[in-house]
């Protein structure tokens, strides 16, 4: 897919720290989730994988058990562990590295979540980001939604959980495409560009699809670069250019979106779904620019539905990635290069926001508190006036400081101190 070229064991084996990387399945009623996993459960490759799902019953295992552990838990031929999300899921995170601890099952080295037809996939994130005991233990890897073609569209013309799934997928799977006509498959494709049009598309193969075709499919893949960035953001993105911060009449050329004015999404469905992309013109300071987002993610609570890019830092030469979730800030990733080829290679910032109900008032606000981000100190105090701020951990990051214009220089990184107090003790 696109340009990551992990092998399988790469993509199932955890990395860096040693924590086991997460995959969150989702998709509406009906989409195929049950079947991609019946699928799934069989390969002698997805051995050392644990399947969190609803129902056991659901999945067709009875011809692969090997040994029931307990109720809630079964080891398949596969060497694929299977157990039922019974009460609070952190707990039962929880519960599967003591049994690891304690050696009583095999290690295990991804974990697979199955959520309900119609389950919002941001809480689960949040607590794998914000629960302490299971974030020292576990990873996000990515959120994959399966979507029927046969019935999405009228799905999220009706249900905004439909509309919520597809836009936070870092990979979209399409089932029973053979079902659909091209013309109807045309308007898909122009109906999921406008919902995500960052996310690469997987056709399944009669509701099946190969593991690495399926895993390392987000930012923390492999606590690492991604491989292609340009693929990471949406290539499609990048037809009709992009528009800076500091500009609020420009559109951003996302897919189906209108070429120019507001930047209203020529949307066929409800029009609710609305993207747009913010470039810098200049680096910002780290610290201005946590606290901006963090207060975007606030103060536009329930209706930015995701955001990502990648953040161009005074005195570092290398891009920092973000991205968010709903009000859920993921860890920031600082990565190994800019891409030396593509629209990247300009080495400007760029975030992509992709929102539910957005007005262009919205977006007109979102671009002005970007274009306007705070020094170091300014962010610290408004920081500390904040203490709700999703984005609250980005401060601990260790990156320079902001320098102001009078200390810019090509030929130096120049480091200011903040020396008034120490003046007294002179």
């Amino acid at each position: 897919m696109g340009g990551n070229n992990f092998t399988l064991g790469e993509m199932i084996r955890p990395q860096g720290s040693g924590r086991v990387p997460v995959t969150v399945l989702t998709g509406f009623l009906g989409a195929g989730k049950t079947t991609l996993l019946n699928g799934l459960v069989s390969r002698p490759d997805m051995a050392g994988v644990a399947v969190f799902i609803n129902e056991l019953g659901d999945i067709g295992i009875d011809h692969h058990l090997v040994e029931r552990i307990d109720d809630a838990l079964v080891i398949l031929d596969s060497g694929c562990l299977c157990c039922t999300v019974q009460g609070d899921l952190m707990a039962a995170l929880m519960r599967l590295h003591d049994r690891m601890a304690r050696r009583e099952i095999p290690p295990v080295s991804r974990v697979l979540i199955e959520t309900t037809g119609l389950a919002d996939p941001g809480p689960v994130l949040r607590a794998l980001m914000e629960d302490r005991l299971v974030s020292a233990r576990y990873r996000c890897d990515g959120i994959l939604t399966v979507v029927d073609t046969t019935r999405v569209r009228d799905q999220i013309d009706r249900h905004r959980e439909a509309v919520v799934q597809i836009s936070m997928a870092d990979r979209l799977l399409l089932s029973k495409c053979d079902l659909a006509g091209q013309v109807e498959r045309d308007a898909v494709d122009r109906a999921l560009a406008v919902l995500n049009p960052t996310a690469p598309r997987v056709v399944l193969d009669h509701g099946a699809a190969d593991p690495q075709d399926l895993f390392a499919s987000g930012l923390y893949a492999t606590e690492d670069s991604p491989r292609d960035l340009n693929s990471w953001l949406g290539g499609t993105l990048w037809k009709g250019g992009v528009t800076s911060a500091k500009d609020g009449h420009g559109t951003a050329a996302l897919p189906a979106m209108s070429a120019g004015g507001t930047g209203t999404p020529a949307t066929p469905h409800s029009g609710r779904v609305r993207s747009f992309v913010v470039t810098f013109d200049a680096a910002p300071g780290w610290r201005g620019f946590s606290v901006a987002l963090g207060e975007i993610l606030s103060d536009w609570a329930g209706k930015l539905l995701r955001v990502k890019g990648l953040v161009a830092l005074p005195g570092l030469e290398v891009p920092m990635a973000v991205q968010c979730v709903e009000e859920t800030a993921y860890a920031p990733v600082r990565l190994e290069g800019w891409p030396k080829s593509g629209p990247l290679a300009d080495r400007r910032g760029l975030l992509v926001f992709i929102g539910e109900d957005l007005t262009a008032g919205d977006e007109a606000g979102i671009r002005t508190r970007l274009a306007n981000i705070p020094g170091d100190r300014a962010a610290l105090r408004q920081a500390a006036a904040r203490r709700d701020l999703a984005t609250r951990g980005w401060l601990a990051e260790r990156l320079p400081l902001s320098p102001s214009a009078g200390l810019a220089s090509e030929a130096f990184v120049i480091q200011p101190r903040f020396l008034g107090e120490a003046r007294t003790h002179g």
